[in-house]
């Protein structure tokens, strides 16, 4: 295993989880919900974040057997009965975190995709495209519709679930999550690197 790769890899996931968890604490504060703030969780501040398992042990494990990092941070806290959309403000919550992540890839796909090495070095572009990946296989892997993953949010409030269903579906959400990351995850890893190359043009 590369070390310095993987230690470049772990620093970018920790940034990129965090991004996403504080657009989540953002998107309910912003639909009047202040949780996250009471909590102390809109901030960058990644120690306010990590999670032990997700921030280091998965991502270990991810990087070691298939050659890729995953991994997750604490989630943000927030109370849904406090959101002023009662139809589609988790869902709204939910998906602002993969948008933060793709944002993340399009301003460094951008940045390779158009810059040139008389501006930034190679070393930058190498680390550019470590956080492009990265950030596409978070958003990608978050909108798996997979509990408690936040596409599993999307679509329950798409899909008339019953509570008992939903409550169901929640419960055995850590199993849901490691049978989806050995089965339909390799499936879609195809599709990482078809978007990779569509915003890097490489």
């Amino acid at each position: 295993m590369d070390s310095i790769n993987f230690i470049f890899s772990i620093l970018v996931l920790i940034f990129s989880v965090v991004v996403h968890e504080v657009a989540h604490g953002y998107a309910a504060y912003a639909q009047g919900d202040k949780t996250a703030q009471y909590e102390g969780r809109l901030t960058l501040n990644p120690i306010k974040h990590l999670d032990p398992l997700g921030s280091f042990i998965v991502p270990l494990i991810s990087y070691l057997a298939g050659g890729f990092i995953i991994g997750w941070a604490k989630p943000v806290p927030f109370n849904p009965y406090n959101l002023r959309n009662k139809k589609w403000g988790e869902a709204l919550v939910a998906v602002a975190g993969p948008v933060s992540n793709i944002a993340i890839a399009l301003v460094f796909g951008l940045i390779i995709r158009f810059g040139t090495g008389d501006i930034f070095p190679a070393s930058f572009f190498a680390i550019a495209g470590l956080i492009v990946y990265i950030n596409i296989i978070l958003a990608i892997f978050n909108l798996m519709p997979v509990p408690p993953l936040d596409g599993s949010k999307i679509l329950f409030a798409f899909l008339p679930f019953t509570s008992s269903t939903r409550n169901f579906l929640e419960r055995n959400g850590i199993v849901l999550t490691i049978l989806a990351l050995f089965f339909l995850w390799p499936q879609l890893r195809p599709v990482v690197e078809i978007v990779v190359t569509l915003i890097t043009g490489r």
